[in-house]
């Protein structure tokens, strides 16, 4: 799938082109409605299924102060919409100056920028543009005047409530993950780049990959059994996210650190994405270092016990 960052960018030829747009964030059961709706009308009129998205959540620009937290990185949501078989994915660069830009002003851009657009794709209660001020009936009405097929997706339920972003982050919130992987139609899973840590868990025997995890929504602080993928291959692993209180640290950080079984290297500056298998304990402070290192020993023992392995 290529990543282009200008409908110009599309190396396309005559070919027409079918677009989804969203936000996409966890590319969830909705989304992939939306998203194998664009690939079946792209591949009946022999045209490019084109998904679009944005560099961050619009609501980093809009609404700072009420941004929610992401359920996927980047490379995750690519990932996952690789997986419906889009064949590109433009990704917009959302700031303040395409913030303030009309609803259908978007739309008669991305038109323009495509050339020939056969068919457009969103959720039935889609809104863009500045103010929020466009939706599905918009984008009939251009679709009209411009020539494209508009589907607004209704939404798709689970346990009779509309599955949406919202209730995925709410499930995780609460260490819900089936409810969350049910959502998602996949395994919940965090991804992050592996950070250089303080190196503690190498000095007492338990070294760990430490994960920046910056903007995402995570689970209760505890410590669960887990598995972690980094440079293609799957590790059985124990998963610490808290902010070690037996360090008595003045300005504690919340850590997100993984210990993988059975492995030694260093993995600095890679992509390391775990999968939740089962929680083993909540965090606790410990009287001592060395009383921290027992309890981690058992939470190794208890990990490779865990369901799933």
């Amino acid at each position: 799938m290529n990543v282009i960052n200008t409908p110009k960018d599309l190396v396309n030829g005559s070919r027409k082109v079918c677009l989804a747009i969203g936000v996409f964030d966890g590319v969830h059961l909705g989304h992939q409605q939306i998203i194998r709706q664009t690939v079946t009308d792209a591949r009946q009129h022999e045209a490019a299924a084109v998904v679009v998205t944005f560099d961050r959540h619009p609501g980093a620009i809009v609404a700072p102060d009420r941004v929610p937290p992401l359920i996927y990185s980047p490379s995750q949501k690519l990932r996952a919409i690789e997986s419906l078989g889009a064949d590109a994915l433009l990704v917009i660069q959302f700031d303040k100056q395409f913030s303030e830009q009309t609803g259908e002003a978007f739309v008669r851009d991305l038109i323009g920028g495509f050339g020939r657009v056969q068919s457009l794709c969103v959720g039935a209660d889609f809104v863009f543009g500045h103010k929020r001020g466009g939706n599905v009936e918009l984008l009939k009405k251009l679709g009209s005047e411009l020539q494209f097929t508009v589907h607004g997706a209704a939404a798709v339920s689970l346990d009779g409530q509309a599955v949406s972003s919202t209730r995925i982050r709410e499930a995780i919130r609460a260490g819900n993950f089936d409810a969350a992987s049910q959502m998602l139609g996949r395994a919940y899973s965090v991804a992050g780049r592996i950070v250089e840590g303080d190196r503690l868990g190498s000095k007492i025997g338990f070294p760990t990959a430490n994960l920046d995890v910056t903007g995402l929504i995570l689970p209760p602080n505890g410590v669960y059994a887990a598995r972690a993928t980094v440079r293609g291959q799957t590790h059985r692993a124990v998963l610490n996210i808290g902010h070690r209180p037996t360090l008595q640290n003045p300005t504690p950080q919340l850590r997100f650190e993984v210990h993988l079984l059975d492995f030694t290297g260093n993995l600095y500056g890679e992509e390391m994405e775990v999968t939740f298998a089962a929680k083993l304990r909540d965090e606790k402070k410990f009287p001592s270092v060395e009383a921290l290192r027992e309890q981690i020993q058992r939470d190794v023992a208890a990990s490779r016990k865990s369901a799933g392995y």
